[in-house]
């Protein structure tokens, strides 16, 4: 089963805190996006491996875009 990150604001990724088939733990910080001068840090929803990640720091994300795909255990 997989669960999606979704970004929950749009902005630019300024810090990307994983790795493809890299572990995640359940709310651990997987990536900061700024917007308008402030840092919004984004939470894991679930521990499992990063199976696929569809953003890059510096990238410009839109509200509900997809981040990354996690595989639960």
């Amino acid at each position: 089963m997989s669960e999606k990150i979704l970004a929950p604001l749009a902005g630019k990724v300024i810090a990307l805190n994983i790795e493809v088939n890299g572990p995640v733990e359940e709310d651990e910080e997987v990536l900061v996006i700024e917007a308008m001068k402030m840092e919004t840090p984004v939470y894991a929803p679930c521990s499992g491996n990063v199976i696929s990640i569809h953003v890059s720091e510096g990238d410009e994300v839109e509200e509900d875009e997809l981040i990354a795909t996690i595989e639960t255990e």
